[in-house]
């Protein structure tokens, strides 16, 4: 019985320290570099969004904030080195829909749990993403695309550099019945850059890569992929509009930490992001690559991604997509 009791004791005890070392975690909290980790590569529309919340962030917190590029297997690469971070809240994914709304489902490998191996600290916003083709083809719009496709059998051909360019074109295929070829890339830029020198015919892809492509005739824009028109780009009209009836793409970002983090360090976190997301300096910057910013609760953007989860699962199985 001493023997137990003596066991219980330093049980008790540990669990003491650890909760006091917690409590002495967050009350410190920050005290050296915070990471944003980017799920894909340079200029990407993950990288510019840490790259704008980073500097006031800094500010904010009166700690160095940098961002770490970490592409590959479509946001595969940056979840799972975020999953294995330390739960510390200093090493943030800037998460998307492709790791953990799309991934899942689309990627037979995929080892994380997109709930359970995650802490939501505050969604940042939604992307607006566009179908845009070479200009040297002759199409001005959805039922343009349509009957050149229909008319040149096998001619045509999307790039995607993440998932919602895969599940995106995919689904434009599937229901309009077209024969496109699929090259895939490990990020946006590239994959845009060979659409712009016209190796693959089009891309669905966000306006914060497209913008200066767009301005410079280099790409032209068809339409957009939410079912209603975006804000920012009021004359594009909506895949939904343009034929494709349902037609409802909707990609978006947040900062996640790896789970198990403590409470009080997410809520540090998000008391610190929410007025920088929602602040008018960073709105103007978002408008400017057209993405529509807003910030969110922890509860709030954990019921999000459970909702995103079941939607993106949804559509690939509407498209018919296999996962790999």
């Amino acid at each position: 019985m001493k023997k137990l009791f003596a066991v219980l004791v330093t049980a008790a005890a540990a669990i003491s320290i650890m909760a006091i070392s917690t409590v002495l975690r967050a009350d410190n909290f920050p005290s050296h570099t915070i990471t944003f980790v980017s799920v894909f590569g340079p200029g990407s529309a993950s990288d510019t969004l840490c790259r704008i919340i980073a500097d006031p962030l800094s500010t904010a917190l009166k700690v160095p904030v940098i961002v770490e590029d970490r592409p590959g297997a479509d946001g595969v690469v940056a979840a799972l080195y975020e999953q294995h971070a330390p739960p510390d809240g200093y090493t943030l994914m800037m998460a998307t829909n492709s790791p953990l709304s799309a991934d899942p489902f689309l990627l037979k490998d995929v080892t994380y749990d997109p709930i359970k191996d995650f802490t939501p600290v505050t969604r940042v916003g939604s992307f607006t993403l566009a179908l845009v083709v070479n200009p040297a083809l002759p199409i001005h719009s959805i039922k343009e695309l349509i009957d050149y496709a229909k008319a040149n059998p096998g001619k045509l051909s999307f790039a995607s550099g993440n998932t919602a360019g895969i599940v995106g074109g995919k689904t434009l295929a599937h229901f309009a019945g077209l024969d496109m070829l699929h090259v895939p890339y490990k990020s946006s830029p590239p994959a845009m850059e060979d659409v712009i020198a016209g190796r693959v015919s089009m891309m669905i892809v966000d306006f914060t890569v497209a913008i200066p492509h767009i301005a410079s005739g280099q790409v032209r824009a068809i339409a957009v992929t939410r079912i209603k028109r975006s804000p920012y780009f009021p004359d594009l009209p909506t895949m939904d509009e343009a034929g494709l009836t349902g037609y409802d793409l909707d990609a978006w970002a947040g900062l996640v930490a790896p789970g198990g983090t403590p409470p009080d360090v997410v809520a540090k976190l998000n008391t610190a992001l929410r007025p920088i997301i929602d602040s008018p300096d960073v709105q103007a910057k978002f408008k400017n690559v057209g993405f529509q910013g807003f910030s969110s609760t922890p509860a709030e953007f954990a019921d999000f991604i459970k909702l995103q989860l079941g939607k993106w699962q949804k559509m690939v199985k509407d498209a018919d997509i296999q996962a790999e």
